[in-house]
């Protein structure tokens, strides 16, 4: 594996030779270019591995550091908090969330503290809590909000810190591999690499995943988006010839 991706990376790294570049940029590819969601699917894996290309020796002493990140299409969503009254669970406050990553996974070579300064990640909003966005919405602990978002949805593999995971080879070969659980929402997920010297991004890289539904679970998503009557009458039809076939084997056994 490690001799096919340093193949592909000289490959790569020789056509880009015909482009203007910096001192350090990334030069990348994923094994994947699309993915496609089917009855069947189960999750998948996504191999990201890449170069840094240099028209000179590395600068200064600081070791460089790279992170990746995959990012989903991002919804709104209301984060509702619960309490108990009168001896019952019933929601009390409730957080509007402007837009939030479906799926966001970060991949560091070390810790992403130590790879990233907090002026940066506001910058390029790297960091899980930074790719959220959230609106005022007259609550006095947005954050708390926020934080039983990243929790949910990190208990459910969703959102993924993977610190140390990227595999580094003298500041010049990196590889990593994304885990995408089964539940994923379609759309194109975005990847971005970053450079970083001393907690500054001195290059990023950026490429889209497309995640589509095919066959059958493109029909029902097509047939619920686009037409719910016909979807609720089939639905129902299926439903009563399930029950009609159920109650059948019934008699059967029973007779």
């Amino acid at each position: 594996m490690i001799r096919f991706l340093s193949v592909v990376l000289l490959g790569l790294i020789g056509v880009s030779m015909s482009a203007p570049a910096q001192a350090e940029e990334v030069v990348a590819g994923l094994s994947q270019e699309a993915i496609s969601i089917t009855t069947n699917f189960d999750g998948s894996e996504i191999l990201i591995f890449g170069a840094v290309r240099r028209e000179a020796p590395p600068p200064g002493t600081d070791p460089m550091q790279v992170i990746i990140t995959v990012e989903g299409p991002s919804h709104s969503v209301t984060v509702r908090r619960k309490d108990r009254r009168f001896g019952i669970w019933v929601n009390t406050d409730a957080s509007e969330v402007d837009s939030a990553p479906t799926f966001y996974a970060v991949s560091t070579t070390g810790t992403l503290r130590g790879a990233l300064t907090q002026t940066e990640d506001l910058r390029h909003r790297v960091s899980i809590p930074r790719a959220i966005r959230a609106v005022s919405t007259g609550v006095s602990d947005q954050e708390a909000f926020n934080e039983a978002l990243i929790r949910i949805r990190t208990e459910a593999d969703l959102y993924q810190l993977n610190e140390e995971a990227v595999r580094f080879r003298e500041e010049t070969l990196f590889d990593t591999q994304i885990r995408l659980p089964a539940n994923l929402v379609e759309g194109d997920y975005m990847t971005r690499i970053f450079l970083t010297r001393g907690g500054e991004v001195i290059d990023v890289f950026e490429q889209a995943i497309p995640v589509r539904k095919v066959g059958l679970e493109r029909f029902i998503y097509t047939l619920a988006h686009e037409r719910p009557l016909m979807y609720g009458i089939l639905s129902l039809t299926i439903a009563i010839i399930a029950g009609w076939l159920a109650a059948a084997v019934f008699r059967y056994v029973r007779g």
